[in-house]
């Protein structure tokens, strides 16, 4: 998925859905910028659909999905049974690649893409390299025995020992492995998009 410069993106969509935006250091750039009026100028208020369309951008960008994966996302969340809300974020918090990141294995989505992609992930044992797989209550996810000694995984013991992982996740730090306990879930309060509004932005 092609990004480009992500401080540009980030202050266009008024909020740190990159890694490298969620700093302190970009927090007080930005605060300068706004105090020294150096943002350009002023836009006017947004209609609906142009609020709609930024917080569709949002959601794919927090989650690094492209717009075609995307858009099949949430068809397929309008399609299912239950709340349409709950159903979109079952699906991108089940990606495979956010579970790497949500257990602490990867500091961010964009690395976490990478371990799958290269091999390092198994799935019930098994070595997994699509990173949009969708994982299911029950699975294990592990790092492939041939992998664990990578500088890659150097410093993952002091990564877990800081990082609190979901409620329907459970990690052994031990063994280094992440059990899926329960239907992935987000808390909608903690999201920086209006998942409400997105789904809006599709059923205009």
């Amino acid at each position: 998925m092609q990004i480009g410069p992500r401080y540009k993106k980030a202050r266009y969509l008024g909020a740190a859905v990159f890694r490298k935006t969620q700093t302190q250091k970009y927090a007080m750039r930005s605060q300068q910028q706004v105090k020294g009026k150096t943002m350009g100028k002023r836009r006017g208020n947004k209609s609906e659909y142009g609020r709609q369309m930024l917080e569709k951008q949002k959601a794919r960008y927090s989650y690094g999905v492209g717009g075609g994966q995307f858009t099949k996302y949430v068809k397929a969340a309008l399609q299912a049974e239950g709340d349409n809300a709950r159903n979109l974020m079952r699906i991108l918090e089940g990606r495979l690649d956010n579970v790497v990141v949500r257990a602490g294995f990867a500091p961010s989505r964009e690395a976490a893409r990478q371990m799958v992609s290269h091999g390092h992930i198994t799935v019930n044992g098994q070595k997994v390299t699509i990173p949009s797989y969708s994982v299911k209550v029950g699975d294990k996810i592990a790092i492939r025995e041939g992998s664990k000694k990578k500088a890659l995984f150097a410093k993952l013991d002091e990564e877990l020992a800081v990082v609190k992982a979901p409620v329907w996740l459970a990690v052994d730090p031990a063994v280094k492995v992440i059990s899926v306990n329960g239907e992935p879930a987000a808390e909608m309060s903690d999201l920086l998009f209006d998942v409400r509004a997105v789904l809006e932005f599709y059923t205009r």
